[in-house]
C-alpha cells in the first residue's frame, strides 16, 4: 500500500497523501466531508491500482485525516484548492477521478478547472451544492440564526463519536462554487452511483445532477437498498468494474 507523504501548501499547511505509480489514466480518489484517504472504497482502490500496475492518488483535505490544520477553518474553496495542488503536483496525464458524496462536488470542480486532464468522472452519492441545498435548507429557523449568530453550529454525527461542526463560512464561501444552477459541460464519460436507501443524499439527487450534465456519455445506476457510503463488497466490485471500464 502507498506509504504516506506530505504535500507542502504555501499557508504552512500539509496534505497527507499516498501516490501509487504506474500507468495513465490514473485515478485519484476525492472522499467526503469529514472523511478521510483510509476509508474502505479509497484503500480497494488502491490495491486494484497496484494489482494491475495502474497510477492511483489518495489524500486528505486541509482538517482531515492525517492532514494539517483545523477542520473549521476548511471549505469548499481550500478543499478544492487542496485537489487541484494534489492532482498538479503529484499527478501525470489524464485522469478518472472517483469523488464520494462532498468528494463528487470537487470532482465536477475539479473537472470545470482541469477539463483537459479528465478520462472519466465516477460519482459516488455525490453532493454538490451540499452546503446551500441540503444543509442550510434542512436548517430550522432557530438553527439558521445561531449558525449566522455564532459562525458554527454542533450537529451529533451518526459517522463519528466527535459532532459534526458546520461554519458560515462554509456556507458563504461554497457559494462561489454552487454547480446545479446551469448546465455543467464534461468532456468525458460519467458515471453516477447511489444508493437508494442513502439517509444523507437522496438517490433523486443524482438524477438531478445527471440532468445538469452534458458530457459524451452519462450512466446513472440505483443501488436498491444501498446507503451513503456505498462500500459492502458488491457496491465495491461495481465500482472497480466501472473504473476499469473508464481507465481503458
Amino acid at each position: 500500500m502507498g506509504r504516506v507523504e506530505r504535500l507542502q501548501r504555501p499557508d504552512g499547511n500539509t496534505v497527507a497523501y499516498a501516490k501509487t505509480d504506474g500507468r495513465t489514466p490514473a485515478l485519484v480518489f476525492l472522499g467526503g466531508f469529514r472523511s478521510d484517504m483510509t476509508g474502505t472504497k479509497a484503500m480497494a482502490l488502491e490495491a486494484w491500482a497496484e494489482k494491475t500496475g495502474r497510477a492511483f492518488l489518495r489524500f486528505d483535505y486541509l482538517g482531515h485525516g492525517q492532514s494539517s490544520g483545523r477542520f473549521e477553518d476548511g471549505t469548499i474553496g481550500r478543499w478544492l484548492d487542496d485537489s487541484l495542488a494534489a492532482i498538479d503536483q503529484l499527478t501525470t496525464g489524464k485522469l478518472v477521478l472517483v469523488g464520494s458524496s462532498m468528494g463528487g462536488w470537487l470532482s465536477l470542480l475539479v473537472a470545470r478547472h482541469r477539463p483537459d486532464r479528465l478520462a472519466g468522472l465516477v460519482l459516488i452519492a455525490a453532493a454538490p451544492d451540499f452546503t446551500e441545498r441540503m444543509l442550510l435548507k434542512g436548517l430550522s429557523a432557530e438553527d439558521r440564526i445561531a449558525l449566522e449568530r455564532d459562525g458554527r453550529l454542533e450537529r451529533p454525527s451518526q459517522y463519528s463519536p466527535e459532532p459534526s461542526v458546520f461554519t458560515w463560512k462554509l456556507i458563504e464561501e461554497g457559494r462561489n462554487h454552487l454547480l446545479l444552477d446551469s448546465k455543467l459541460a464534461l468532456p468525458c464519460a460519467v458515471r453516477l452511483l447511489h444508493g437508494q436507501s442513502d439517509p444523507d443524499v437522496p438517490w433523486e439527487y443524482s438524477l438531478q445532477i445527471a440532468a445538469h450534465l452534458e458530457a459524451p456519455e452519462v450512466i446513472t445506476t440505483l443501488i436498491k437498498g444501498g446507503d451513503h457510503r456505498l462500500s459492502t463488497p458488491a457496491d465495491i466490485a461495481r465500482l472497480i468494474a466501472i473504473v476499469e471500464e473508464l481507465a481503458r
